[in-house]
């Protein structure tokens, strides 16, 4: 099977698995006093202080590990929005993951308000529309760093500077769930209060994450318990996963300059093969988007159908709707980008990851052309 859904998670890197097994005996409750639960504290926190120097973090109490991206993503905007007592304003894009789209709706049912900022045709954010979007009670913006679906990158920097003039109180929020495998992110540089990570994203474990939270933010905990993770998160933490997760950081950021060229390779490839022979093939996105992301349109054919015909013949995508209790519902990020239902139906993402080759664009391209025409 050639795997092109690297966007909904990709094989763990043996860097993982290495740090995972030399932690496999430490299984001690971080929390506890004795020689056995300290051993597990220090891995831990071994793994906090690394992932905050990889991110350009301050200090590594800004470092708070969750379960995964969906969490930390819920953490920084219930726990912005709720932090001061009661429910506040809170600005995101209309494409944003729905990990955050729901977590503001959950803000709204909770009494707050929540303004949501359109995306053009090609799916990016204008940073003077989240400005002045902002208002004196706003307690957040969560604008994405990349897309899940087109891939398409956002201007975090400019955004955070448009937020800063408008209320330099509001505090900014960027998932780079996404992103962080192929793109340099530095939150000191991006200027970002908080910011969301996913490990299975890039090369770690399944069920953590982090949420790196600005010195002085305050937030209020979604998990409620013991006071794990500076009172932030609260549960037994997972020594072993937060060390699979660093030493995936720091094997994606090695190989980031090769994984440029081989899948930019493979993925203009790909592409240029099926614009060949197929004249109207549509590319759904802009041209400032992941390398690895490839989000096409193909005119006249079901998305489902094709899924199915490529995954008989060995391929493996994902598409650009989801089918839920036996109806096709439009993808929100496509629809946001102003694609007709049609047009949406018609879209397959195909993702290349850090296991991928160039060679295997033609492989790819030729199981495409063939069953398109089926």
């Amino acid at each position: 099977m050639l795997y092109l859904d690297h966007a909904a998670t990709t094989p763990m890197r043996p860097e993982a698995w290495a740090a995972m097994e030399r932690v496999r005996g430490t299984y001690g409750n971080p929390s506890g006093v004795h020689e056995i639960s300290r051993a597990a504290k220090n891995e831990l926190e071994n793994a906090r202080e690394g992932a905050a120097g990889l991110l350009g973090a301050g200090r590594p109490s800004e470092i708070v590990f969750t379960a995964g991206g969906s969490e930390a993503d819920n953490l920084a905007v219930i726990g912005t929005a709720l932090a001061g007592g009661r429910p506040a304003h809170v600005v995101i894009s209309a494409v944003e993951h729905k990990a955050v789209l729901e977590s503001a709706r959950f803000v709204e049912r909770m009494g707050g308000r929540v303004s949501i900022v359109p995306v053009d045709s090609s799916g990016a954010v204008d940073p003077a529309q989240v400005g002045a979007a902002v208002e004196d009670d706003t307690a957040l913006v969560s604008i994405m760093l990349a897309n899940n679906e087109t891939g398409a990158l956002q201007p975090v920097e400019e955004i955070v500077a448009a937020v800063d003039a408008a209320n330099p109180a509001t505090l900014v929020h960027t998932d780079a769930v996404q992103a962080f495998i192929s793109e340099s992110v530095d939150v000191g540089i991006f200027g970002v209060d908080l910011l969301s990570l996913a490990a299975h994203k890039f090369g770690g474990p399944k069920g953590v994450g982090l949420l790196y939270v600005r010195d002085g933010v305050r937030l209020e905990p979604v998990v409620h318990g013991g006071s794990q993770e500076m009172g932030r998160r609260a549960g037994t933490q997972n020594p072993m996963g937060a060390a699979g997760m660093v030493a995936a950081m720091e094997a994606t950021i090695a190989d980031r300059p090769s994984f440029h060229r081989r899948v930019a390779a493979a993925r203009d490839a790909f592409e240029q093969q099926l614009a060949a022979a197929i004249p109207d093939l549509r590319v759904n996105g802009p041209a400032d988007r992941l390398v690895q992301h490839s989000h096409l349109g193909f005119p006249g054919q079901s998305s489902e159908t094709l899924l199915i015909r490529f995954d008989q013949a060995g391929l493996a995508a994902a598409a650009g709707s989801a089918c839920q209790s036996g109806a096709v519902e439009v993808s929100h990020v496509l629809a946001a980008m102003g694609m007709s239902e049609r047009h949406a139906a018609e879209s397959v993402r195909f993702s290349f990851g850090w296991t991928s080759q160039p060679e295997d664009a033609d492989l790819a391209a030729k199981i495409v052309i063939e069953e398109q025409r089926s």
